[in-house]
């Protein structure tokens, strides 16, 4: 499982006084006393329940280096109450008060300096000022200790391709996705890095493509394409990890190439809105 393999490279390297804990099935108890309550996705309904509960610890950390932080981050800044759902989710109305509720629960933690939301996600300073004036603390990492620590693993292939879930998840239609990684393959070896979420159909029709080599999916990109040799490049659609990667490969990030989406691929159902804000990586 990527989880497990993850888990085990960074046990391998942890710092000293650094332990990790077997995941939980479920958050925390809401009235243990902690320091801290640390979550990765303020948009679960497992971690709002707690929240709603009342955590009791000091402070809040919500650390997370996709692009629903900016979003989060909007979000709670909004001087209108906005429930905190997911994007894509259909949500029923009891979900919706849920969210909204947790909206205002994290404004009364801001008011009492109790939130801090930690990423590798630029900010701007407008933004970042707005959250000061409101309590709510954050604290952008570069990735500082990864960036230190050894690659294990090196490829051969000159075009490292990150696949993408947009077509498992129905916002780009699969025909043109595939005739992409064909263009791409066309002009020489592709090393494919699937994403959890393609499906083994999809997988099975890109791995028939001729150069292409398709990579099992092990512990994060971002663990493993820190380093490029000489003559790689990168190629990927709108993805959370291309600000994480141009952090990570500093002055080779040149090397990097992002694709904006073409009109002609997104569904039908992708609304605006939502297109917008996938492609926002490519600004960030």
């Amino acid at each position: 499982m990527p989880l497990e393999a993850t888990t085990e490279a960074l046990l391998a390297r942890a710092p000293d006084g650094v332990h990790f804990e077997p995941a939980a099935r479920k958050p925390p108890h809401p009235k243990s006393s902690s320091d801290r309550y640390v979550t990765g996705d303020a948009y679960s309904g497992k971690v709002q329940r707690s929240l709603l509960a009342g955590v009791k610890a000091k402070e809040i950390i919500i650390i997370d280096d996709g692009l629903a932080t900016l979003a989060l981050i909007k979000q709670l800044i909004s001087d209108t109450p906005v429930p905190l759902v997911r994007a894509r989710a259909k949500n029923s109305a009891a979900r919706v008060a849920m969210g909204l509720a947790t909206w205002h629960r994290l404004r009364q933690l801001a008011r009492e300096e109790r939130l801090l939301i930690v990423s590798a996600l630029f900010v701007d300073p407008p933004t970042r000022q707005k959250m000061t004036a409101l309590g709510i603390k954050f604290a952008q990492h570069k990735f500082e200790w990864l960036a230190t620590q050894p690659v294990a693993e090196s490829f051969t292939e000159p075009t490292l391709l990150i696949g993408s879930a947009m077509v498992a998840d129905q916002l780009i239609h699969e025909q043109p996705y595939l005739q992409w990684v064909e263009q791409i393959a066309s002009e020489g070896p592709v090393a494919y890095f699937p994403h959890r979420r393609e499906t083994p159909q999809l997988l099975e029709k890109i791995a028939k493509i001729d150069q292409v080599v398709l990579k099992e999916h092990t512990v994060p990109i971002e663990m493993r394409l820190r380093v490029l040799r000489p003559g790689q490049e990168i190629r990927a659609l709108p993805s959370t990890v291309i600000p994480s990667l141009r952090l990570l490969l500093g002055s080779d990030a040149r090397f990097l190439y992002p694709q904006a989406v073409p009109e002609h691929w997104w569904t039908d159902d992708t609304e605006l809105e939502l297109r917008e804000h996938l492609s926002s990586s490519l600004k960030v």
